[in-house]
């Protein structure tokens, strides 16, 4: 099992960072480019189908080690539809309703073989729990596609996560759901060096939705402890950041009448997100990723810290992350009333 380990994620690594120059130029060739314009902050044309590069290598290990990852058939069936989905997004666009639909459906491929468990046994409380689910597979594949705003940051935030769910897995003896985390992890690795300050290539929509979509998925299968509340808190701390850049953007646009349904709230884009406010509160791009995989490790090791204590201790650390997050909110606040000329008297 050792070798596997090594070799596995070794090869992801290796044929990801091969497959990302390939996918870069047939996206020059097509023209599959991500175009600059006001709601962007890069200012070349820059090739998708990046993310096309970590699903293929994905792939190949998932094959060629089948028999240790056939519990999660499924889930590939599912994220290889959703990457379809945001392939064909990324080059003709497709309409919100649209992508909404297929990743509701999606998530119910998931859901008919693993789903959140962690009430009571009744029709009503199992409902219940699907419709959490839903919102969760729904809600982390589109928070990943928020928060691929600046380069290397949907990308680095992955891998410091997965890195925190390999980890746990592996003190828990999750051997095989760990070693799929180690591969996803380095196959991402491996894509990084072409997209990490001054990109070379993006995820795209393919790429970024792809990541949310299966990592939110393949969460659900891990036993991350014993205690319901702590075993539902672990993946919500170590996904802490694009959960609250979801949820932040999320007000705020609906406070200033920016969107008004679900289809505005997939399909509307602005400079308003989480890593956007830091680069307006002074921060350069790179010091903004810099600083947001700083709160992802913070995070990840309130999670490992949490991991073997009781509700109580869930709660706290909850708590804690909870006033970090609402500091940052007002921090993020101020600086927008500044920069829009409001003063304090």
């Amino acid at each position: 099992m050792i070798h596997k380990f090594i070799f596995l994620p070794l090869i992801s690594f290796l044929l990801s960072y091969f497959l990302t120059g390939i996918f870069k130029k047939i996206a020059i060739k097509f023209n599959i480019l991500d175009f600059p314009d006001k709601r962007k902050v890069h200012k070349i044309a820059t090739p998708l189908l990046g993310g096309l590069s970590i699903y293929f290598s994905i792939l190949f290990i998932f094959l060629l080690n089948f028999s240790d990852f056939k519990f999660l058939s499924l889930v590939m069936l599912a994220s290889s539809i959703i990457l379809i989905l945001g392939l064909i997004d990324d080059i003709k666009g497709l309409s919100a309703n649209l992508r909404l639909l297929v990743q509701v459906f999606c998530a119910f491929i998931v859901i008919s073989v693993e789903r959140i468990s962690f009430l009571p046994k009744n029709f009503f409380l199992d409902f219940l729990e699907v419709i959490i689910t839903l919102i969760w597979i729904v809600g982390i594949t589109n928070a990943y596609n928020y928060l691929d705003g600046l380069d290397g940051l949907a990308a680095g935030s992955f891998i410091i996560n997965s890195f925190f769910l390999f980890l746990i897995l592996l003190f828990s003896k999750q051997f095989n759901l760990a070693l799929f985390f180690l591969i996803f992890l380095f196959a991402s690795f491996g894509f990084l060096p072409y997209n990490f300050k001054k990109a070379k290539i993006f995820l795209g929509d393919s790429g970024s939705t792809f990541l949310g979509f299966l990592l939110a998925s393949i969460v659900l299968f891990g036993n991350w402890a014993e205690d319901n509340l702590v075993k539902i808190s672990i993946p919500v701390l170590i996904l802490g950041v694009p959960i609250f850049d979801m949820i932040f953007t999320t007000i705020t646009r609906i406070m200033n009448k920016k969107i008004h349904n679900i289809s505005e709230w997939l399909s509307y884009a602005s400079k308003d997100h989480f890593h956007h406010s830091l680069v307006d509160l002074g921060l350069s791009k790179y010091e903004a990723v810099i600083f947001i995989y700083l709160i992802n490790i913070f995070l990840g090791i309130s999670a490992i810290m949490v991991s073997n204590d009781k509700a109580n201790e869930a709660i706290l650390s909850f708590c804690s992350v909870f006033i970090i997050f609402l500091l940052l909110s007002i921090l993020i606040l101020v600086g927008r009333r500044h920069k829009s000329g409001w003063k304090i008297e």
